[in-house]
């Protein structure tokens, strides 16, 4: 408490009392729920004093209560006390008008300990694993997005910035045009402490990535990817344009990914991946092969919603298939260095759509299953000339899902519970929108048939 009291008063003697804080508490599917709170109820919020409903953790994309997770109404719906996430307290640069704060939240349950269904404490609990082996994982992020011109209505489809050319890939003369948005968007970053290294127009029209830095601070990766959306989200309003991390918004151009750079420290801050060589180190491969071991199990963490199987498609311009390379960007695992200490590996399957807490989560299991079980086997590279490319992963939702509710790994990563209660979220989500009639099934048959 004592922490978040002097982070607290840091703020307001740097930036001013805000007139209110936003409390951000991370769903299931990286949705940020919560409440304002009055700017002088700090302390408040300090102590527990502020409550929300422990099932706020895993409703359905709508928002809506799953009652087969076991939680909600059918065990009365208890709440859980508010806890700010020390070190997430920062300005809103995008408000107008006021003077406003946000702050990740965590709940605490009946234990006085954070919730068991919370994602972010699923990514601490992986941690706390590596640190048991005496490892430190190294993280950079990688997230693409579109902006947009305004909708009037949820209904339309999205139509790009004027003046966009279909194909801008790297364009400068793109990135001229949208400087005032752009500069906004890494200058609003800055302002909330987040790490951004390279912007650059990407392949799709008005499609950007941004790249951040690699750090050792695996939890504030993945705190900087959730809190980088809202904050381009928000930016995108201020100038009038819309913002999305959808995995694919339109159907003949790139989806949005969310690309993850990992490598490992020892206890003395050696690159375990690194052996001193040219060649692939024999613990660089055995990660590689348990993330790709681990891939069809995990799919539906890295694929979440009915959208992003989208980019599971044969020429999606999404890597679609467990198989690796060393600089091949149609591999689903690539190793851009293998060698010295920025030898890794980048996880390229995750659409900009998933949970970051979640997608940390999953590659780290799947890293900890190969170096745990040395005799995976491990096929040959895409860059081999007897490389072949791997079956691809499902394109199919429902048996993504099928395969995470049935994975022992799926349990041993994330425990029986928050497996269960993911498919049960996942599924109710399928029973809604897949039986829902499309626009495209009524203009193509409801006249004719």
């Amino acid at each position: 408490m004592t922490d978040f009291i002097a982070e607290y008063a840091a703020f307001c003697e740097r930036h001013g009392r805000p007139d209110r804080v936003e409390l951000m508490l991370c769903d299931i599917n990286s949705v940020l729920r919560g409440k304002w709170l009055p700017g002088e109820d700090g302390e408040k919020l300090a102590q527990g004093g502020v409550r929300l409903p422990l099932s706020t953790y895993a409703p359905n994309i709508l928002g809506e209560e799953v009652e087969s997770t076991g939680l909600g109404i059918s065990i009365g719906d208890p709440d859980g006390r508010l806890y700010p996430v020390p070190g997430t307290l920062q300005p809103v640069p995008w408000a107008r008008g006021q003077t406003v704060a946000q702050v990740i939240v965590e709940m605490h349950d009946d234990e006085e300990d954070v919730a068991p269904y919370s994602s972010r404490r699923q990514l601490e609990n992986m941690l706390d694993r590596f640190k048991k082996k005496g490892l430190t994982p190294v993280v950079a992020t990688e997230l693409e997005f579109y902006l947009y011109q305004p909708r009037d209505t949820q209904d339309e489809a999205p139509v790009p910035p004027e003046r966009t050319p279909e194909f801008q890939n790297y364009d400068l003369d793109v990135l001229d045009r949208t400087q005032a948005i752009l500069d906004a968007i890494r200058d609003s970053a800055i302002d909330q402490g987040l790490e951004p290294d390279t912007l650059i127009a990407e392949y799709g029209p008005g499609q950007f990535e941004i790249n951040f830095h690699h750090t050792d601070d695996t939890l504030k990766a993945a705190d900087d990817a959730l809190i980088f959306r809202r904050l381009v989200r928000g930016v995108a309003r201020r100038h009038e344009m819309g913002a999305t991390f959808m995995a694919k918004p339109y159907a003949h151009a790139p989806g949005n990914g969310m690309h993850a750079h990992i490598s490992l420290l020892d206890a003395e801050g050696r690159n375990i991946f690194d052996d001193g060589s040219d060649e692939p180190s024999k613990l660089l491969k055995q990660a590689v092969a348990g993330t790709l071991a681990t891939m069809p199990d995990l799919q539906a963490i890295f694929a979440p919603h009915m959208n992003s199987y989208r980019r599971f498609q044969r020429n999606s311009f999404a890597p679609h298939a467990p198989d690796w390379g060393l600089d091949n960007r149609a591999a689903a695992v690539r190793l851009p260095e293998v060698s010295g200490p920025g030898a890794r590996l980048e996880h390229r399957i995750s659409g900009a759509d998933v949970n970051p807490y979640l997608v940390l989560t999953a590659i780290l299991g799947g890293i900890l299953f190969g170096l745990e079980n040395p005799t995976l086997p491990l096929p040959l590279p895409l860059d081999d000339d007897d490389g072949e490319h791997a079956d691809p992963l499902t394109g199919d939702w429902a048996t993504a899902v099928d395969n995470f509710e049935e994975s022992v790994i799926a349990a041993d990563i994330f425990g029986a519970q928050f497996r269960d209660i993911y498919t049960a979220v996942r599924r109710n989500e399928i029973e809604q929108l897949t039986t829902a009639i499309s626009q495209v099934e009524y203009r193509t048959y409801l006249g004719r048939m």
